[in-house]
């Protein structure tokens, strides 16, 4: 296969600071960085967040009601859960703030590591963190903060990889670049519900509360280790950080980003709505719903999810040529149309069964992998290249924040409570933001 080398953009910036150019370079080895390079990087990257991401959600599904909530019955300890789950969106955007002040002050290494360093303990300490059997409220508290963590330490975590992919690649192929980060979520769920699935299967209930859910969490702290040389060994280069300097990727004041694209912040953060939305129904609720409602083995419902996952991850793929044929905005405005069509199915599927609950999960898989493949896409090149860096960033914490945040919560809260048609009407409506964000604001750029 032949290679391509990145060429460089012309600039007009005066780059960073000197005292950051010489941070970067103590450990630059030099050479070129080949596109397939810097793909390995974006997914090992984002397939470790993703692991942490999901060993976190199913825990909060099958453990931390058990054990962080005993005092309630099943399904408001599992609310409680998903309130504590939604504190790391809230605190995302902080810590892409917070840390790209760190960067601008230090490096670009550092700020990595940091954030990196800071997502490991704060996984890892949700594993040795004492239940409320032997630490009462305080065992609450401390998750949320730990929680608090996490999220700040994923807003921290964007180091630029998948906008200087979309940015560097050839005009007809930017979907497919853009659609490489994206392969993290379905890998890291599978890599997740995997090692929950065999956990439950090779222990028994007791066990499994009282010290065997902590074991994803050691994991997830190694694989953290892993994701963070490799990431390293790209940024510590010389000729990475000559790329992403020439396009203009560094940090900018979030004020001023703001008050001058505000509108792109708003509007990229709403026209992958349908996708995020659909992010936490097909992968969180319906583990919720069944453990609550069903007498099916949770288990053997995690291989079907894992088996819709490597559905959405040829969906993430297929998402790639299809943007690049049809072009991104359509390819968004299509799938936010099918999602608001499989919005319709969602009370009739989840009510039908083993059949119909795989069906929903199969078909709500596929929709989320080619709709989610270019959820990216949407939020990397709406912004001139001075604020693209901050702005990619930002508008991605704000998509997950409105769109899947609050999607767990929300959607048992309103099944349990009315009925799950009112689950139906939550996707419609993210479908229908979505729309609405493509079609009022044909000036925001999701350049084909």
């Amino acid at each position: 296969m032949a290679t391509t080398t990145f060429h460089p953009l012309p600039s007009n910036d005066a780059g960073p600071s000197p005292s950051s150019q010489s941070a970067r370079h103590i450990n630059a080895r030099d050479g070129h960085i080949e596109p397939g390079e810097i793909a390995i990087g974006v997914i090992i990257g984002r397939a470790s967040e993703y692991f942490d991401f999901f060993v976190y959600a199913i825990a909060s599904v099958l453990v931390f009601p058990a054990v962080f909530f005993p005092f309630e019955e099943p399904l408001e300890g599992m609310l409680y859960a998903f309130v504590i789950f939604s504190f790391a969106f809230l605190a995302r955007p902080i810590g892409t703030i917070l840390f790209m002040a760190i960067q601008q002050r230090f490096s670009r290494e550092f700020k990595l590591m940091l954030a990196l360093f800071l997502l490991g303990v704060s996984t890892a300490g949700i594993a040795f963190l004492p239940t409320y059997e032997h630490l009462g409220m305080a065992s609450i508290v401390l998750l949320a903060l730990l929680r608090i963590g996490q999220g700040i330490a994923l807003g921290g975590s964007w180091d630029g990889l998948p906008s200087l992919l979309a940015l560097s690649a050839p005009q007809h192929r930017r979907g497919w670049y853009a659609m490489l980060g994206q392969l993290g979520a379905p890998v890291g769920f599978i890599v997740a519900g995997g090692l929950f699935a065999y956990l439950l299967s090779a222990l028994s209930t007791q066990d499994f509360l009282e010290w065997g859910w902590r074991y994803p969490f050691y994991v997830a702290f190694a694989i953290n280790v892993v994701a963070l040389f490799a990431r390293l060994r790209l940024i510590s280069t010389s000729e990475y950080s000559r790329l992403l300097d020439e396009r203009e990727l560094e940090p900018t004041n979030v004020v001023e980003m703001a008050q001058s694209q505000g509108r792109n912040l708003l509007i990229g953060a709403l026209a992958a709505l349908a996708s995020y939305a659909l992010f936490h129904l097909v992968t969180v609720f319906p583990l919720s719903w069944i453990s609550l409602y069903s007498e099916r083995s949770v288990s053997e419902f995690l291989v079907i999810q894992m088996i819709g996952a490597v559905l959405a991850a040829c969906g993430v793929a297929v998402s790639g040529l299809i943007a690049d044929r049809f072009g991104r905005r359509t390819t968004l405005g299509t799938l936010a149309c099918l999602i608001a069509v499989f919005s319709g199915f969602v009370p009739t599927l989840m009510d039908g069964g083993d059949l119909g609950q795989n069906v929903f999960l199969l078909l709500g898989f596929a929709l989320l992998g080619l709709s989610y493949g270019q959820a990216a896409g949407a939020v990397t090149a709406n912004f001139p290249a001075k604020y693209r860096y901050t702005g990619a960033a930002l508008t991605s914490d704000l998509a997950w924040l409105v769109g899947a945040g609050f999607a767990p919560l929300v959607a048992l809260g309103l099944s349990a409570h009315f009925g799950l048609a009112y689950v139906s009407i939550y996707l419609l409506s993210g479908a229908a933001c979505s729309l609405a964000a493509l079609s009022l604001n044909r000036a925001l750029e999701i350049r084909d």
